[in-house]
């Protein structure tokens, strides 16, 4: 019973990551934020792993697989994610990221060798991306608006977390969780660093309370915390009863953001949502990424965050 309210808690937590985002990114740029919110969430990894006494690593090659997920875990999905939020709501971006899982069953057929592509896998794919095609509708039928690239940015940090997924499973296994994750959001933060004092000017920057508080819940909270119940989940019920949070988190914040933002829910959102739930469940139902890849993966969603 513990285990499942871990679950809805952890689906909960990552399903609000959209909500802070979206309140915190409206006011600090999108290079800053992401800045603040992996330097904040690696400091507070540090405590963990030194609580854990887990040793770092130190070989080039170690480090290698650690700066790729930093990139396509941390760097440009939440860089595209915070972009897509300034010009969609809060509820599509949860849902449209959900698109990781079509991504990863689609990269992996090319990728692996264990992994190939199912007529139901096939199947999954195409309902799933019916339901993106769905979200788009109501953008689209005014051409090529701001709100069309934005969705298409955080449709972009799905496939990252996909291409991150299958990084992990192939370079990261073995590795320590905490370790991981402190690396992907410390070189992360490295890669930000110069973005932020380039293009955002952050010394001069005023936000208001809300968007500090909402960045420093979701760097803590949403990230280095989520992580944590993460792989208690996966090392005491296993990465399939852990992978259901992946139907939790669009749920979750499309009802944060219509409840605390007060986002109109539209027929084409609900749509959408319950096609790409459709999709995923048939391309899970065949296998996704292994166990060990599951367990190496430090991020916000299986979504693997995730926001």
């Amino acid at each position: 019973m513990f285990a499942w309210f871990v679950l809805v808690l952890l689906g909960a937590i990552w399903g609000a990551s959209y909500l802070f985002i979206k309140v915190g990114g409206a006011e600090i740029p999108p290079f800053t934020f992401v800045e603040v919110r992996t330097l904040v969430a690696a400091l507070a990894l540090v405590v963990v792993v030194g609580v854990m006494k887990e040793p770092i690593p130190r070989a080039r090659r170690q480090w290698l697989p650690l700066i790729g997920m930093g990139l396509f875990n941390g760097v440009f999905p939440y860089t595209l994610i915070t972009w897509g939020e300034l010009h969609i709501s809060s509820g599509v971006a949860s849902i449209l990221t959900a698109t990781m899982a079509l991504f990863t069953v689609l990269l992996a057929h090319f990728w692996t060798r264990d992994e190939r592509l199912t007529p139901l896998k096939v199947l999954g794919i195409v309902v799933g991306f019916l339901g993106v095609v769905v979200l788009f509708l109501p953008e689209l039928a005014y051409g090529l608006q701001i709100e069309v690239w934005g969705e298409l940015a955080v449709v972009g940090a799905g496939a990252s977390y996909a291409i991150a997924t299958l990084l992990a499973r192939k370079y990261l296994q073995g590795v320590s969780h905490a370790v991981a994750s402190l690396g992907q959001l410390g070189t992360a933060a490295i890669w930000m660093m110069p973005l932020s004092l380039a293009f955002d000017n952050p010394f001069s920057l005023r936000p208001s309370v809300a968007a500090l508080a909402s960045l420093l819940i979701l760097a803590l909270l949403g990230t280095a915390f989520a992580y944590v119940l993460y792989y208690w989940l996966i090392e005491h019920t296993g990465a399939t009863r852990t992978s259901l949070v992946t139907y939790l988190i669009p749920i979750t914040g499309v009802a944060w953001g219509a409840v605390l933002l007060h986002e109109a829910i539209e027929w084409e959102s609900i749509l959408g949502l319950l096609l790409i739930i459709a999709g995923v469940a048939f391309v899970s139902r065949q296998g996704g990424p292994s166990d060990a890849a599951l367990k190496a993966v430090p991020r916000r969603g299986i979504e693997r965050e995730t926001n």
